[in-house]
């Protein structure tokens, strides 16, 4: 399991697909049904990476239904919080939301902050921007972990620009990675993504596609398919602040507000105050 992360951490998705495989057939000799489980969520994690959204779909789902049917909170939380992340990635957001809130109340380590972190930036592909920022600023302000602690930051600078905020897009920015070249090349990939979209919003189009060109490069180079597709998709829109915004969402239909997504909204509320 540990060989199967450090290779996915590293984009070596084949060996790191190995590597859970292996370990899931180590598990079932032994009968660790949970070993099992993790193995699969390793495999749903390279898929995700790799942008295979709907096989990955399917894998978090039969792995969410096995570990509820036999009371394994702590991979229930996991498949609850990659259930909802692939949600939002095909753009159901309003049905990925609720998934992830739960995760957040499952989980009893990081990985709730970590739920909490992409459920603030689910609810900005929203447009809730408070309810955003309300669980990014949570984020900022327990987190330890650097890679969790970037994305917060990441995420927040992507909140101000989407404000038109330039003073808090400028703050963050400068906060957001402290030594970039010692961060994951996803997280590298989204700075410079989400650097170069702020920058189109308040008009600098130049040092915008230079950004963007910088994100492509290094998500090309790590095998980052999902991130080339969406960096591709939202360059083709850079000048135009709406088709801007309209690229960067992730929502494959109009949004509805339903009641288990008005309820996250307003526990969002209640853990900010």
């Amino acid at each position: 399991m540990r060989v199967g992360r450090v290779r996915r951490l590293r984009t070596e998705f084949d060996p790191a697909d190995a590597a859970y495989a292996e370990a899931g057939r180590i598990a079932a000799a032994a009968g660790d049904r949970q070993g099992v489980l993790l193995s699969r969520i390793g495999q749903c994690n390279v898929l995700h990476f790799r942008g295979n959204l709907g096989e990955a779909e399917q894998g978090w789902r039969g792995v969410l239904a096995d570990s509820t049917a036999g009371g394994l909170v702590s991979v229930q939380a996991q498949a609850e919080h990659g259930l909802g992340t692939i949600l939002h990635r095909r753009g159901q957001t309003h049905l990925a939301a609720p998934h992830l809130w739960r995760a957040y109340e499952l989980y009893e380590d990081d990985g709730a902050l970590r739920a909490l972190g992409d459920l603030g930036s689910l609810m900005l592909a929203l447009g809730d921007i408070v309810g955003a920022e309300r669980a990014l600023n949570e984020v900022a302000r327990r987190a330890t972990l650097p890679d969790l602690l970037a994305n917060a930051k990441i995420e927040l600078m992507h909140c101000a620009s989407f404000r038109r905020d330039r003073v808090g897009f400028e703050r963050w920015r400068e906060r957001a990675l402290d030594h970039s070249e010692d961060a994951l090349p996803n997280i590298r990939v989204d700075y410079y993504l989400k650097v170069g979209i702020g920058l189109a919003r308040f008009g600098n189009f130049g040092k915008a596609g230079s950004q963007m060109q910088q994100a492509l490069e290094i998500a090309t180079a790590h095998g980052l398919h999902e991130f080339v597709f969406r960096i591709e998709r939202i360059k083709n829109g850079l000048r135009e602040c709406d088709a801007l915004d309209q690229a960067e969402s992730t929502a494959a239909e109009p949004i509805v507000w339903t009641e288990q997504l008005r309820e996250v909204s307003a526990s969002l509320a209640a853990l900010s105050a």
